[in-house]
């Protein structure tokens, strides 16, 4: 088995430099286009769903994305931890002096919407970068978000995180499993699994492993329909709430590697 890593380190990373090759390449995934075996969303059907950018690190290409976010309150976009690690950002987040969330817009190189500049974060400190526990991070905004740009996050005993729950994932990742991102947004319907599926695709070892209190398990029985490199910090949805953010995962759209998303109800501080 390949080891699990988190979903945005090949998507960030590989566009430091044009023409980098990504730092892992997935093995090849059933799809039609993207998020793996997604299909394309419009922005004003999702307009929870934001772009992390920062042009000076990542490059104008794809307007400096390089993860992704849930807008749930007017100046509050929640993403994963993992996304503001040093081996992503290159230093911290402060130190990117264009670090800014892109809302309102489905093509990365549209025009509309807003870029917002991030004032300051919060990173969980229960986050364990060694097992991916806990991978949450929340974003200020040095302006507010209109309220129609806010999404309900569940609460811990909503029925939307039972198995068998049907979800979507949204994001602007790899289409295919082997490094093709997209340049407008997408969304894959996926359905809440049994914590026991990911359980045995990701055994107790030496690193990552699933943990059914922090984490929530979705993807597709059959396989192809999955987030994947890139996606990171993109919201899980069902019901119209918020249950889970894009962790990790090993390769894309296998059945047997279901997607490891941060459980958001669980997770997310009562006060942000």
């Amino acid at each position: 088995m390949r080891r699990p890593i988190a979903r945005a380190l090949t998507g960030a990373l590989g566009l430091i430099a044009a023409g980098a090759g990504p730092l892992a390449t997935a093995p090849p995934a059933a799809a039609d286009s993207v998020v793996v075996g997604g299909q394309p969303t419009r922005i004003t059907e999702a307009p929870w769903v934001v772009a992390l950018s920062s042009r000076d690190r990542f490059g104008g290409t794809r307007a400096g994305q390089f993860c992704g976010g849930v807008v749930v309150a007017p100046t509050k976009v929640l993403t994963a931890a993992h996304c503001l690690g040093r081996e992503v950002l290159g230093g911290e987040p402060w130190q990117l002096s264009d670090f800014t969330v892109i809302a309102g817009r489905t093509s990365l190189r549209g025009r509309g919407g807003q870029e917002v500049r991030v004032s300051g974060t919060w990173v969980n400190p229960a986050y364990d970068r060694r097992t991916n526990s806990g991978d949450l991070a929340v974003l200020t905004l040095a302006k507010a978000l209109p309220e129609s740009y806010v999404i309900e996050v569940a609460r811990p005993d909503d029925a939307a995180l039972s198995p068998g729950t049907a979800a979507a994932v949204y994001g602007w990742g790899d289409t295919t499993g082997k490094g093709t991102y997209a340049m407008s947004l997408r969304s894959a319907r996926v359905r809440v699994l049994p914590d026991e599926a990911c359980e045995r695709a990701y055994q107790s070892g030496s690193g990552a492993a699933y943990r059914g209190d922090t984490m929530l398990c979705a993807g597709d029985p059959e396989g192809g329909r999955d987030a994947c490199q890139g996606d990171s910090g993109g919201p899980l949805v069902a019901g119209g709430r918020l249950i889970g953010l894009v962790s990790w995962g090993s390769g894309c759209g296998q059945p047997e590697n279901p997607g490891v998303y941060t459980r958001v109800p669980t997770v997310l501080p009562s006060r942000i």
